[in-house]
């Protein structure tokens, strides 16, 4: 016997997005996440239009941009000592034309909170999943780290790029490389704005986003470096940090605690889902963090995930026959990303990043967009919207 209709493993944007949209539909989710709160260091913490556009059609932008939140509208590089404009997201046709830059545990707070809202919404903190169910050759189920067992129709994996379905090689994974890692820290700063900046030199590349009483900094170093670089000692670390961007208080990084390490994957599962189980978001495909678009493409994922199997789950139905259609739907979005991300990240950054001569002077594409407004606007719309975005299609039940 089922004690529920949907089991999602993992509270991050693409387990509680997809839980509040089936839950809007009338199915009876449960979604199972392993920590007490959402209140831990994550990464850009970035809200793309492509997200508020799906938060508008719900009915729910204006209340989530009442969370403490900061707006980015253009993204900006400094190449051999002079700053370029690159992309303009102010124009865009969608009601939020801006980067919303929200702590993750804001974001994820609002859609527990609207989702509650609904009577098959329930969400489980300091729950982690062990293992799956399975009886009959379909995932009927899972195991929780207590030992209790929890069943449903369908499990929904959405536990990120550790996923349980990857560490017990439940579905086949390709790997498609990373030549880098990502070290981040924060930097504290006294006013406001609006900025995506970047600091680029050979062999090395810094960002800087704008957290209005911080930059949140992302330093790229080669894969696999972080111990050698961290073991010069934080003196050298903090001269290499200055040498990039002058401006910073640097002093605030006192010891190596101070900074993270995200190791960079890039991958996907080749298939998706199997009877009772369908993975999405980084659990279905590890993003690299170049465009900071992990999490919208997350949201994407849920969103099909509702629109295809919602309906059809609240009416009784079947959904296995239906899962491969999440899948069919995402994977083309997934590709086009990742072959542009790997692009970037084997032909321009993975090279930048390693010793060479200095430059001198920037590419001419990035001249180009410097001088011109219009074709600025193009990177903003790749940044903003993404392609392949999702409109819900998932029905609201009546409560």
């Amino acid at each position: 016997m089922n004690d529920r209709d949907l089991l999602i493993v993992g509270g991050g944007p693409a387990g509680v997005m997809a839980g509040y949209l089936f839950a809007r539909a009338g199915v009876q989710v449960t979604i199972f996440e392993k920590h007490q709160d959402f209140f831990r260091d994550f990464r850009g913490d970035t809200v793309h239009p492509s997200t508020m556009e799906i938060l508008s059609e719900l009915g729910l932008l204006d209340r989530f941009l009442q969370r403490p939140h900061n707006r980015l509208d253009r993204a900006e590089i400094r190449i051999a000592g002079h700053d370029w404009l690159v992309a303009d997201l102010s124009h865009l046709d969608t009601p939020a034309p801006f980067v919303a830059m929200m702590p993750q545990w804001e974001f994820l707070d609002f859609l527990r909170d609207e989702g509650s809202r609904f009577p098959g919404f329930e969400l489980e903190m300091e729950k982690e999943v062990s293992g799956f169910l399975e009886a009959e050759g379909r995932i009927v189920g899972v195991r929780l780290a207590d030992g209790s067992e929890r069943r449903a129709r369908l499990v929904i994996a959405a536990d990120g790029r550790s996923s349980l379905v990857r560490k017990e090689s439940m579905l086949p994974l390709q790997a498609l490389g990373a030549p880098m890692d990502i070290l981040w820290f924060r930097i504290p700063k006294g006013h406001a704005g609006n900025a995506l900046r970047g600091s680029v030199e050979q062999g090395r590349m810094l960002v800087l986003i704008d957290r209005g009483d911080y930059w949140q900094c992302a330093f790229v170093i080669p894969k696999g470096k972080a111990a050698e670089i961290l073991g010069r000692g934080m003196e050298a670390f903090r001269a290499t940090i200055r040498e990039a961007a002058a401006d910073l208080d640097v002093d605030a990084l006192k010891s190596p605690e101070d900074i993270r390490l995200l190791s960079v994957a890039l991958d996907r599962l080749t298939c998706w889902h199997r009877p009772g189980l369908l993975a999405i978001g980084d659990a279905a495909h590890a993003m690299s963090p170049i465009g900071g678009i992990g999490i919208n493409l997350a949201i994407q994922d849920a969103v099909a995930a509702a629109n295809f199997l919602a309906g059809p789950m609240a009416a009784g139905e079947d959904p296995d026959p239906l899962l491969h259609k999440v899948q069919d739907k995402r994977l083309l979005p997934t590709r086009l990303v990742q072959g542009a991300q790997k692009l970037a990240q084997d032909r321009v950054v993975g090279k930048l990043i390693q010793p060479g001569p200095p430059l001198n002077d920037a590419p001419w594409l990035l001249k180009l967009l410097n001088r011109s407004a219009p074709l600025r606007r193009i990177p903003g719309r790749l940044i903003g919207l993404g392609v392949g975005r999702e409109r819900v299609r998932s029905p609201a039940a009546v409560q």
